[in-house]
């Protein structure tokens, strides 16, 4: 049996470093094959993340949006006819025709959610889709080993998502036991990555820009992120005043095999199945562009620490070592008694 780890089971070793600034580096890295962005963020094609207002920041700030699926036909349809080859639509193993007229109407691609998608249906539609549109992107997931990441590639996909369990709304290892903790999901599905030379996604687990930094440095070539931008004030999340604080505005994020989500999208928990997913309201942090701009920010200081100007530099050059529990603690502040009363004093004469 081996041993595999979380993003707070390991840290980065700095590098010698010749980068003058940390406005250098370059963001640059590979969404797909042959697509490029300019920044290495995407938001989860999810219902309580993307929608209209969040993908035109997105596509002002460098990356693409990837529009969920659940919603009309219709709806789908008008977001491609607005953002064409910048934006890629989803689908699952049905509605095949349907996704077949969204890329027909001039979507760059699409994205294949599977919640285990190293499957021989996964296969067939990854065959069937390239077919139609050879020159379309594939985006494809999602796995969490070596072997399944290899079997999409060898299907035709052009990007594969990593990341079985992670997500800060997903259950599935509570419930049946089974995902990679998601840094070595990463880490040994960018081996086989770099020899096939197809992008990887990592998908889920990301909570501060420290996990994006390892993400990337463990040879993900761009990182998606779900909660954080569901609780961004231009997310596609209902929106309701706390309860609690009528100041403080909320976000309901869920994931989509949640009972909330699948029973408002299909009626009810479909038969023999069991919820993998919760949903839950927290209070909306910040806008998405200060968001992006503070995980940006992140990334060019770790590129700086690994000696980096590239992303691509950054993975080669990245040394990890394991460590324990304790590491976070002496990593974060910790600021002696006294202060703490102090601004806790300060912060009731503020409230006044």
């Amino acid at each position: 049996m081996r041993t595999a780890f979380t993003f707070d089971d390991v840290a980065l070793v700095p590098q010698f470093n010749n980068v003058p600034s940390r406005t250098e580096p370059s963001l640059e890295s590979w969404l797909t094959r042959d697509r490029k962005i300019k920044i290495p963020l995407i938001a989860s094609n999810m219902d309580s993340v993307i929608g209209q207002e969040l993908a035109d920041i997105l596509i002002e700030s460098g990356s693409l949006p990837i529009f969920h699926r659940f919603c009309p036909f219709d709806e789908q349809l008008a977001w491609v006819k607005r953002y064409g080859s910048n934006t890629y639509v989803s689908c699952g193993l049905h509605h095949i025709d349907e996704t077949l007229k969204l890329l027909d109407a001039g979507a760059a691609g699409v994205c294949i959610d599977v919640a285990h998608g190293h499957s021989d249906k996964m296969f067939h539609l990854i065959e069937q889709l390239k077919k139609a549109f050879p020159d379309r992107d594939v985006i494809a997931g999602n796995v969490c080993t070596p072997m399944a990441y290899h079997d999409l590639v060898n299907a035709g996909a052009d990007a594969v998502k990593v990341g079985v369990g992670p997500g800060a709304a997903c259950t599935t290892r509570m419930v049946t036991g089974f995902g990679v903790p998601q840094f070595s999901a990463i880490k040994e599905c960018a081996k086989v990555a770099d020899k096939l030379r197809i992008p990887l996604i990592a998908d889920g687990g990301i909570r501060t820009g420290r996990d994006v930094v390892l993400a990337l440095a463990a040879g993900a070539s761009t990182v998606m992120i779900g909660k954080l931008f569901a609780l961004t004030g231009q997310s596609a999340a209902p929106k309701r005043q706390s309860p609690e604080d009528v100041s403080v505005l909320e976000a309901k994020y869920r994931g989509q095999a949640s009972e909330d989500f699948q029973t408002d999208y299909y009626g009810a928990l479909k038969d023999k199945t069991v919820a993998e997913g919760v949903d839950f309201w927290a209070a909306v942090s910040m806008s998405s562009q200060e968001l992006i701009e503070r995980l940006l920010g992140a990334v060019r200081s770790g590129m700086t620490y690994g000696g980096a100007r590239s992303i691509k530099e950054l993975q080669r050059k990245a040394e990890f070592v394991h460590v324990m529990p304790s590491y976070m603690g002496e990593s974060a502040p910790r600021p002696p008694q006294s202060a703490k009363r102090q601004s806790t004093a300060s912060e009731a004469t503020v409230g006044v």
